[in-house]
């Protein structure tokens, strides 16, 4: 059974430690293994982090994280924010004190991605870190695989997990 959890965020600098706090939170009830926790936390803030700094967006939009623990062990962590423009990685100087968000998540997540949203609004940016991903339909084998590699895009008939009855689902408004 997948079990999700969805919260939505001001786009505001105190989002990304929300987030932090929300997802380790939720990594403790979901007992997921320390390593695997620690390393969505901190992408996550990345990606929260991001969404909150360049999404150039009218007032008053939110930024969306959700989170799905698969059956096969995997967790797939989404943010999505209503601009348009998808991200794009660059390579930081050894001087900078910003632009290797989109680096790590490369180099820590086993599969991660960017899509425009559905709604036809925004966009989504995700990872998936845990040991079923490799391997699996959609995504990419990692060993050697360059950074558009895998990104399945949204899966058919809506979002990913699709929605069921089965499917144990929280939503928090912040």
């Amino acid at each position: 059974m997948n079990q999700h959890i969805e919260w939505r965020l001001p786009r505001s600098p105190r989002s990304a430690g929300r987030a932090r706090a929300f997802l380790a939170e939720q990594s403790r009830e979901w007992k997921l293994p320390d390593e695997v926790a620690e390393t969505a936390v901190l992408l996550l803030s990345e990606l929260v982090t991001n969404a909150c700094r360049h999404a150039r967006v009218p007032p008053g939009r939110q930024v969306r994280a959700r989170c799905v623990l698969g059956s096969d062990g995997v967790l797939r962590v989404e943010v999505s924010d209503a601009s348009e423009v998808l991200p794009c990685p660059r390579t930081a100087g050894p001087d900078d004190e910003a632009g290797r968000g989109l680096a790590l998540v490369a180099a820590l997540a086993d599969a991660w991605g960017a899509h425009p949203r559905e709604c036809g609004v925004g966009k989504t940016v995700w990872f998936e870190i845990g040991d079923g991903v490799r391997g699996r339909p959609g995504c990419a084998d990692l060993e050697g695989a360059d950074d558009a590699r895998h990104d399945p895009g949204p899966p058919e008939g809506g979002p990913r997990p699709a929605a069921n009855n089965k499917n144990k689902k929280k939503t928090k408004d912040i």
